[in-house]
């Protein structure tokens, strides 16, 4: 469990906070695209505030001890200059970048094109490090224009312009019978979808094992290239072990043992779940077991989920991208509406 603190707050009050190591930026809305300045702003003042979806409680989120931040964003672009600061201050960091091709499906109706993506994933790949951006083609969609097929092309086509910029392709395939909004969503905003055949939307088995098939093809191809790359899945219970594809952890502690071998304090709260006791002698004592993966596990999330505990800081129905497909906004309508009330200063993301 994340350690608590006390913040004082600009008025002079004092209150509790939760202060994570590891801050999920976010699963609920694009921070990197649409507030980096908010981002930086609540680095620089110490916390933020977070409110429960359910029952909309605010909940104080302290940076005092946050030594890893994963991003989520399909448009990192505005983030990048702002990233020094995060260097400076000791913080750790990496990417899962969404990039996917549903340019001509309108899909995504508000990201930046797909040269425009690749262009930013080359920049930042290039500026961090090929290990700290991962590749996500996510989610997966069929429609009866768009078979298995077609995306096996769209990604294919994808990966040879990121060949050499990232280590891991993770995917998913669309769950439309799990969202109501998603099912709403994808009849409103697209033409490929009616209200009779949405329910049928899902992938088969077969499609499944088709897609799964194709892109171990195009990983084995890439490999012949000189190119790299893992693939796995994101919060999927289909076993596709037999195609070398892995069940993901996006929140992911081995990754960051790997990536920051030099930082003791985090090795020891990935292999304890608390950061060391600096009043102790023993506090750094690495000789006792670690607890295991499911023992690190976040709760919060789906179970099938297989990300290590960590804090998200995002606010459903406010990402701009309208992507049709996304379970976080309830409606274009209701993102609009929220989107006026946003500030750069404020303590949390819509006020």
């Amino acid at each position: 469990m994340p350690e608590k603190t006390t913040i004082t707050l600009p008025n002079g009050t004092k209150v509790e906070a939760t202060a994570p190591v590891i801050i999920s930026a976010s699963r609920s809305t694009d921070i990197p695209a649409f507030y980096a300045k908010w981002f930086i702003n609540r680095l620089r003042a110490g916390y933020c505030v977070w409110y429960n979806p359910f029952n909309q409680k605010p909940m104080y989120i302290s940076f005092e001890k946050c030594k890893v931040v994963v991003f989520w964003t399909k448009n990192p672009r505005p983030l990048l200059p702002l990233l020094r600061e995060l260097d400076e201050r000791g913080i750790h960091y990496y990417f899962q970048f969404t990039l996917n091709d549903y340019d001509n499906e309108r899909f995504e109706p508000n990201v930046p094109s797909v040269e425009q993506r690749v262009q930013t994933f080359r920049q930042l790949s290039e500026m961090v490090g090929k290990e700290r951006v991962i590749w996500r083609f996510d989610p997966l969609i069929v429609t009866p224009q768009l078979s298995p097929r077609d995306l096996l092309i769209k990604v294919w086509n994808l990966g040879n312009k990121l060949k050499g910029l990232t280590d891991k392709l993770v995917f998913s395939f669309i769950d439309i019978n799990g969202y109501r909004k998603v099912q709403s969503n994808l009849v409103k905003e697209t033409d490929q979808f009616s209200k009779e055949s949405i329910s049928q939307a899902e992938f088969t088995s077969e499609q499944m094992n088709e897609i799964a098939d194709g892109l171990a093809k195009c990983r084995d191809r890439w490999e012949q290239e000189g190119w790299s790359i893992e693939l796995a899945t994101c919060g999927e219970k289909i076993d596709l072990d037999k195609y070398g594809i892995a069940h993901n952890r996006c929140i992911d502690g081995e990754l960051m043992k790997r990536l920051w071998t030099d930082d003791e304090e985090l090795l020891y709260y990935l292999s304890y779940g608390k950061l060391p006791d600096k009043a102790s002698l023993f506090g750094m004592d690495f000789s006792r077991p670690a607890l295991s993966p499911e023992k690190m596990k976040d709760k919060g999330q789906r179970l099938l989920c297989g990300c290590m505990m960590s804090k998200d800081i995002g606010m459903y129905n406010t990402c701009s991208h309208f992507c049709v497909y996304c379970y976080a906004n309830t409606s274009k309508a209701v993102v609009l509406k929220n989107r006026g009330k946003h500030s750069a200063e404020s303590e949390r993301i819509i006020e």
